[in-house]
């Protein structure tokens, strides 16, 4: 199979490119993630303040990745996404300068933009240069090098940390990424974008950024009402969004496929809950070890590897398994055993043994590798090629909102239980019991999970 694949040059060429653009933007979030407690006691930010440093980077990510993924098939996805790239190592290099919180936060909001090019472009590329037959393992490949970020990520951010100080967590990436760019820049000659260019949708673009904005705003005033009352006016901001794309000619968003196809809606529901359930996992497992087990940023990165060093390992096998098998069960079968790695950690406490940490890690990254590339390749292989923008901007979407998702969760609980104080000694207790609601919540995610992961459907590969 390896070989089949590879025999094309373009096509390696393209998956080289693809391959290290999705492993430098996971391996830098990681990074920050772990350099999260330094940067609070440095620039003096506050437990909810601090969980904004991921946040707003999802949120610059989900307000502009539909956007980028329609202009990509507008003008081309390569075009696109080499300028993401491009984009990306500005930002860091900003992002790595800054001396203040505020500062920081708004160049985690510009890095966020950038990002949105890539996740909007890189499947949709993939998509385009292998035939269907190839399709799950290529994707599975994909799904490993995001993880083998992630992985990598927390040891390299953690060292780095302890040598240099946090501001060289954002700079980890940049070697690779320049590479990259060079790849595409001078060696893949193909472009790719849908046959009818259309129109370009300025309305329904706004109305879902400021959908998004507002929704996250409402999550800053939590809890109080202003904070509702945001959150109510957000939700009535997608709903009319909603209702408009389905009857533009040229939507950023085809919700037609929603309304069409059950695999599709049912597949990128199930992805919205697991990435909602786990994606704070690495924000909540690195205070754990740095404030409550008082480990050092290397130390707690090379626990953190556990779980991303798991999916990185049986996401390829998953996704050359989904080329084989009905992806639906496989989906499912993931979606069951992240279910109970998130009981585990629900029960994590101070006292707890690092064996039943990792353990716990194990058993929620082994469930996530087997969830993800079978349950992306149902995502693609249930629509027709002209539709592989819309539906790689929907996967992306899904995506990105259940990671905004978690960790609205995150900073909902922290203000809830820590209230907006700089963690201390003083507030370990409520630290502990903020991080066992949330891993509660997440496992009870996944049962609605589990039953649209099942009932989806089986697919037809396009």
């Amino acid at each position: 199979m390896k070989a089949l694949i590879l025999e094309n040059p373009m096509q390696r060429i393209t998956l080289t490119m693809i391959l290290l653009s999705a492993f430098t933007t996971p391996l830098m979030l990681s990074a920050v993630n772990v350099a999260l407690p330094s940067i609070a006691n440095d620039l003096s930010m506050n437990a909810v303040l601090l969980s904004w440093i991921p946040m707003v980077y999802l949120m610059a990510s989900a307000m502009f990745v539909l956007i980028f993924g329609r202009i990509a098939d507008m003008v081309g996805r390569k075009k696109i996404f080499l300028i993401g790239i491009s984009s990306v190592i500005v930002t860091s290099l900003i992002a790595a300068s800054v001396d203040s919180g505020s500062s920081l936060i708004a160049a985690r909001f510009l890095q966020g933009v950038s990002a949105a090019m890539l996740y909007a472009t890189q499947v949709a590329i993939i998509s385009s240069v292998f035939p269907p037959a190839k399709r799950g393992y290529v994707i599975g490949l994909t799904v490993s090098a995001i993880y083998f970020g992630l992985t990598t990520g927390p040891l390299i951010g953690g060292y780095i940390v302890d040598l240099y100080g946090w501001r060289a967590s954002f700079v980890v990436h940049i070697p690779l990424a320049l590479i990259a760019l060079t790849i595409g820049v001078l060696y893949v000659k193909d472009e790719w974008s849908s046959d009818e260019r259309g129109s370009f949708d300025l309305f329904g673009a706004i109305l879902y950024m400021l959908s998004i904005l507002i929704i996250c705003l409402g999550v800053s005033y939590l809890p109080s009402s202003l904070s509702f009352i945001l959150i109510l006016f957000s939700f009535f901001g997608f709903t009319f969004f909603f209702l408009f794309e389905h009857k533009h000619k040229h939507p950023i968003f085809d919700t037609t496929l929603f309304f069409t196809n059950r695999v599709f809606t049912f597949s990128c529901l199930a992805s919205l809950i697991i990435y909602t359930a786990t994606f704070a996992n690495v924000v909540q497992v690195s205070l754990y070890l740095q404030y409550l087990k008082e480990l050092s940023a290397t130390s707690a990165g090379l626990i953190m590897m556990c779980q991303p060093m798991t999916m990185a390992i049986f996401s390829p096998i998953a996704g050359r398994l989904s080329d084989k098998f009905e992806p639906k069960y496989l989906s499912t079968i993931g979606m069951g055993i992240t279910c109970c790695g998130l009981i585990m950690l629900s029960n994590l406490k101070i006292e707890s043994e690092l064996n039943y940490l990792l353990l716990s890690l194990f058993i929620t990254g082994l469930g996530f590798g087997l969830f993800s590339p079978p349950n992306v390749n149902a995502i693609m292989g249930s629509v027709e090629k002209k539709f592989y923008g819309s539906a790689t901007g929907a996967m992306a979407t899904m995506r990105i909102l259940g990671q905004m998702s978690s960790m609205v969760l995150v900073t909902l609980i922290f203000a809830l239980i820590i209230g907006s104080v700089e963690i201390n000694q003083e507030n370990y207790v409520a630290l502990e019991n903020a991080i066992r609601i949330i891993f509660t919540i997440a496992a009870m995610l996944c049962i609605p999970g589990l039953y649209f992961s099942m009932v989806r459907g089986n697919f037809i590969k396009t």
